[in-house]
């Protein structure tokens, strides 16, 4: 799930590495190609490594993710609508929703006026 995934990039971030990979789940994929359209990690693609599909992750430069806070936990969902979407970090961060249109960012979902369970914050 995506909050397994942020830890580890924050980490390979910090360790300056320029390549990851992870187990392929469609929602993983979702929220990793939300993080390629906000410039925080460079592309993800789906990759076949043996008999298990996989994401391979191109990292950004060191120092693109500070930190990440996550909303929405398996114990408590959080559900927010557009009117109530304010800007992560006074616009320096992305906020992930996903929404019934797909996974999107906070900016997104303003523009397309529609809300849904707002999954983290990034910056």
């Amino acid at each position: 799930m995506y909050y397994r995934l942020l830890p580890e990039i924050k980490n390979a971030l910090g360790a300056r590495k320029d390549r990851m990979t992870f187990p392929f789940s469609k929602m993983d994929y979702a929220v990793l190609q939300s993080l390629a359209v906000a410039g925080y990690i460079k592309s993800v693609e789906k990759e076949s490594s043996g008999k298990r599909p996989v994401l391979a992750v191109k990292l950004a430069k060191p120092g693109t993710v500070n930190d990440f806070r996550i909303v929405s936990k398996p114990s408590r969902h959080f559900y927010v609508d557009f009117r109530s979407l304010r800007p992560v970090k006074q616009g320096f961060g992305v906020g992930v929703l996903s929404t019934p249109k797909g996974i999107m960012t906070d900016r997104e979902a303003r523009k397309q006026k529609i809300g849904g369970e707002y999954l983290f914050e990034i910056w």
